[in-house]
C-alpha cells in the first residue's frame, strides 16, 4: 500500500470517527438488529411489505413474540408500519438498512443461491 493511500484511508477514519451522532445511530440499530428473532424478521422483509400474519408464518413463532420484536425494530427507526383495515404491513425504513440487511441475507440467509457460511 502506498503512502498516499494509507494517508487517505487515515484520512476516512477521522472523518468517521468526527461523525459521533451516525457511529451512535449505526451502533443502536445494530444492538436491535443483533437479536436472532430479529435478524430472521429482517430476512423475511427484505425489501417488501409484508403484515404480520406473514411474518409469523414465516418466522414460525407467536404473533405477540412477532408484536414485541416489530415494535422494538419500529422504535429503533428500522422499521415503518402502515396499517391497512385489520393488517399491519411492515417494512425497512432506512435505504442503508436496505442495504445492510441485503448484504445480511445474501451471507446469513442463503439468499440469491449463494452458499451460507457455516457457523461451527
Amino acid at each position: 500500500m502506498s503512502a498516499s493511500q494509507t494517508a487517505e484511508i487515515s484520512r476516512d477514519i477521522f472523518e468517521l470517527i468526527g461523525r459521533g451522532e451516525q457511529i451512535e445511530q449505526a451502533a443502536r440499530a445494530m444492538k436491535a438488529i443483533s437479536h436472532p428473532l430479529r435478524l430472521k424478521i429482517l430476512c423475511v422483509l427484505g425489501d417488501q411489505e409484508v403484515n404480520v400474519q406473514e411474518i409469523v408464518e414465516a418466522v414460525g413463532t407467536t404473533q405477540s413474540n412477532i408484536s414485541q420484536h416489530l415494535g422494538i425494530l419500529r422504535d429503533k427507526a428500522i422499521l415503518r408500519s402502515r396499517k391497512e383495515a385489520n393488517k399491519v404491513f411492515y417494512s425497512v425504513s432506512d435505504a442503508r438498512t436496505l442495504a445492510l440487511i441485503a448484504s445480511m441475507r445474501e451471507v446469513f440467509c442463503g439468499v440469491d443461491g449463494k452458499p451460507r457460511a457455516d457457523s461451527g
